[in-house]
């Protein structure tokens, strides 16, 4: 997902953002809004939250670390 539509996502969920922001800090942001685990990027291969937006993305970061 491209950051515009991280940051779309974020601010229709009432996000508060700033530049400094990463792709990683945007994403964990919407998480804690959403009342969900703050957890994007600290699965290790698998993860339990299946139905998350994120998931595909959060398992791909994994791979690069």
């Amino acid at each position: 997902m491209q950051r515009q539509e991280i940051l779309d996502i974020a601010h229709a969920k009432g996000v508060h953002t700033t530049e400094r922001f990463t792709k990683a800090d945007l994403i964990r942001a919407i998480q804690r809004a959403e009342g969900h685990f703050t957890c994007f990027g600290s699965a290790s291969g698998s993860c339990v939250q299946r139905n998350c937006l994120w998931l595909e993305e959060c398992l791909e970061a994994q791979k690069g670390v």
